[in-house]
This record gives C-alpha cells, structure tokens and sequence, in this order.
C-alpha cells in the first residue's frame, strides 16, 4: 500500500512538472516568435523609417509597363528660357562664311531664324546701406538744443524688411545653424551680422508671423475635414513633439511638449466637428470614432506585421491584405469616376463584413500581439470605413504624412528648438513655408512683405487661399 502511494506521488510530482516545463516550452517558444518579429521589422511593417531599413532586405515593387528613362522627355521645354523683360543684354553672332560653298556672308540677309542662348551670371552682392543722421538743433530763442528722432517708417535696428525676410529664408528653408546663416550673411550679402544677432533676427521674423499663422490655425480649427499627424521634436533639450493640421484650405504646424489629447485639441480646436483623418494613436481617441477616417496605410503595415508571429497569424494576416486589396480596387474606381459613391458603397459590403469578421477571429489568434492589435482596431470599428461613405474623405493618412517630412528632414539637421521662442518659430515659418508651396507663391517675397507691413503697422499678408476672399492673400 505504502510502494503504490509513493508511486502515485510520484506520477503526480512528474505530472506537475511535464506540465511546468510545457508552460515554460510554451512562454520561450512565444518569446522567439516576438523576437523573430522584432528582427524582422522594417519599414513596412512598422514606423521604422525606410533609412533603417538593412540594404538588399526591403521587398522590390513590380514592375508596371516600361519605364522611361532618365533625363528630358520628348516635347520637354528646358528651363533656362527668360522672360523678355528680365534679359538685360543681347549679343547677336552671325556666320562669316557658308558652311557648303564658304561663300563671303557678310551681304547675307538673316532669314528671321534665332537660336536662343541664355547665359545667367549673378552680379556682385552689395548691400545698400542707408545712414540715418539724427542732428542736434540748437533753438535760437532759448538756446536749448532737441535732437531729432527717427521717422517712423526707419527700422528701430540695423535690418531693414530685406534683411529680416533673408535671414529667415536661410534658416528655415536652407535649414542652416545660426553660425552658417551668420556666415551667409556676412560673406555673401556682405551683411555684418553675429550668430546673437540671426537669433535675434530670427525672433523678429518670428513675431512678424504669428499673425499669419494665428489666422491659418483659427481656419483650419473651422475646417469640416482635416489630416493630423505628428514627430518626435526636440525643445530645449527636452523631448517635445511637432503636430500638423492639413485641411483643405491651409496646413497648420504646432510644436507642443506633450503627445496627448490635450495637444491634439490645441491642434484641432475644443470643439472641432469635422471628419479626421490619422493613425491609431490614442491621442485622437476624443474625437469620435463615427467622424474619423483610420490611415489604412498604417493598417496595411499592422497586417504585415502579422506575417511574423504564427502560422495562424499568418494566414489572417494575408487574408486581411487580400481583403484591404479588393476595397482598394473598388475606391480607386469611384476616386476615377468609373463607379458611384452608391455603386462603390453596395460593393463594398461584402469586403467591410469580411474585414470586419477576420478581426473578430483575430481576437482567438494565440499570438497576444495580433490579437490586441485586433482588439484595438475593432474598438475603432466605426472608423474603418468611413471614406467608403462620406464624399471628400481619403482612405489613407498620406497628405499628412506628406506636409510633415520636410520638418523630419529638418530635425535630422537641426535636432529641435533650443527655446521656446526657437519652437514659436519653427511652427510659424513651417505654417509659411507649407502653405505657400500648396498657393504656388513667393516665400522671400511673403518674408519680406511681413516684415514691412510690421515695420509700417499694417496688416499682415494672409496665408490663406485667394479663393477665401482676404485680400492680401491675393497679393
């Protein structure tokens, strides 16, 4: 009795401890398929950048048709042509003798036949100094001398509007450091100026823009549709984060210390009422699900991250690709005008339900990642598909993205803002910057037009569109 008690103990101690070691197979067995997806990531599959992506592993795309080659096309117009009024020398050559009989053509009669040549050369860059004398004028009454003070219209400092507008130019389009633009300055534009001074400058130019930039924020929070996103930012040596508004009117840029909802909403406004567009980022959570347009791009990349954790993983991964491939024909249809929005919407039913139920069969994966990355997604279910049903809503969070890379280039460059004032500027002239290229009008000349209208206290040029009715946006 006692031998067959022990045995029975016995089975049960080793009972426990296959059960043990089962467990700990399958925890270590988990843990290699989260580090195998951690190797494998990459810019397609999560928000690594392409940069970092290990040379000969990112997937080629296919090849669609042929490819033209590099350099000017047929019928391409080269860029050199002047316009008549800016060529301020013409030269003429005429042949001596003819090229087949080496006859004398200095009779010849020209046939009306010219071969433009344009050659531009810059000329010698000096600045125009003014002197502002200010004399002392003795009254011949009394004797009491009164100085003279400056006109209104004379800079309080040394730099005219110009001056201002090309300091500006130089640090936030070149992106140069304020030592660079200092030297720009001074050996270029023969202009003396001190690495303190571009950082004073560079506040003036500042200040002239946040009454531009205040009104193109003020109309983007008024905006029935917008694209948000945001980047990691740098101010003051603390970690900040750089926001952007692109709505179908104007693209807004905010630097702000938090990444949360507060800062989305100081982006968008309290009360924004809208449809948005962006990623899953849970800052954006305050704005409801039914007025929000999920980025499938960044959907597309959560699927192929599937492909890494599981056999099972793997199969709803590339089923939910196929099904986002499908969905996509169909709106590509509608975006070319070759289906309805009623047409596309019956369509895409089938597609939505069967989206919607590898989602919820997600939720059974083994893999906790994929299945709280499907949990996550269901919880904004009603987000999907709303381009599916609104006019004038993209499926994909690209315009943001887009408005957003010259500042990423720029942070590469610059690594953030030193100050607050630094971070003021950056949002402003990025607002700038933004909006002009999407008008197809002058920076330099928008600079230097703020800069005189602050000098002279008139109203500053507007960013938004001429279509808007402001006038000075017109100008």
């Amino acid at each position: 009795m006692a031998r067959l008690e022990a045995a029975e103990a016995t089975i049960a101690e080793q009972a426990a401890t296959i059960a043990e070691q089962a467990a700990t197979i399958a925890e270590q067995a988990a843990t290699i398929v989260e580090l195998g997806a951690r190797l494998n990531q990459n810019s397609q599959n999560s928000s690594k950048p392409p940069s970092s992506d290990v040379p000969g592993t990112r997937p080629q795309k296919e090849k669609r048709g042929k490819r033209r080659k590099r350099g000017g096309q047929p019928g391409h117009v080269g860029r050199f042509a002047a316009e008549p009024d800016h060529v301020d020398h013409v030269k003429q050559y005429r042949p001596s003798q003819c090229k087949h009989c080496r006859a004398d053509l200095a009779a010849g009669k020209a046939t009306g036949s010219v071969v433009n040549h344009y050659v531009y050369e810059l000329p010698e860059i000096r600045p125009l100094v003014t002197d502002h004398q200010c004399l002392d004028v003795a009254c011949p009454n009394c004797g009491l001398v009164t100085p003279a003070t400056l006109p209104s219209d004379v800079p309080a400092g040394n730099y005219g509007p110009s001056v201002q507008a090309m300091v500006g130019f130089v640090r936030g389009e070149l992106n140069q450091s304020m030592r660079q633009t200092s030297d720009v300055m001074g050996k270029l534009f023969h202009v003396p100026m001190s690495a303190g001074m571009v950082a004073k400058t560079q506040d003036q130019v500042s200040q002239v823009l946040a009454a531009p930039h205040h009104e193109a924020h003020e109309h983007a929070k008024r905006d029935d549709r917008a694209h948000a996103d945001e980047t990691g930012w740098r101010e003051d040596k603390k970690k900040a984060w750089l926001w952007v508004a692109v709505t179908s009117a104007v693209t807004v840029f905010l630097v702000h210390t938090r990444r949360n909802a507060k800062a989305a909403k100081a982006l968008l406004g309290e009360t924004f009422a809208g449809i948005l567009s962006t990623d899953r980022w849970a800052s954006y959570n305050w704005v409801d699900a039914e007025h929000r347009q999920l980025c499938w791009s960044h959907l597309k990349r959560d699927f192929k991250k599937f492909l890494d954790y599981g056999s099972q993983a793997k199969r709803l991964g590339e089923r939910l690709l196929a099904e986002r491939r499908k969905l996509f024909r169909l709106w590509k249809k509608a975006r070319d005008g070759t289906m309805t929005r009623v047409q596309l919407q019956l369509a895409a039913r089938p597609v939505r339900r069967r989206i919607l139920a590898l989602l919820e069969e997600g939720k059974g994966v083994p893999s906790v990642k994929v299945c709280g990355m499907c949990r996550e997604i269901l919880k904004l279910r009603a987000a999907l598909f709303t381009f599916i049903d609104v006019e004038r809503v993209a499926p994909t969070n690209n315009t943001a993205e887009r408005a957003i890379r010259f500042a990423v280039l720029k942070r590469k460059g610059c690594f953030g803002s030193d100050s607050t004032k630094g971070s003021r500027f950056i949002e402003r002239f990025l607002t700038v910057r933004a909006n002009l290229r999407r008008q197809d009008r002058d920076l330099y000349a928008f600079l230097k037009q703020a800069c005189t209208a602050a000098l002279h206290r008139t109203q500053a040029p507007s960013l938004l569109p001429a279509t808007q009715g402001h006038p000075a946006a017109a100008a």
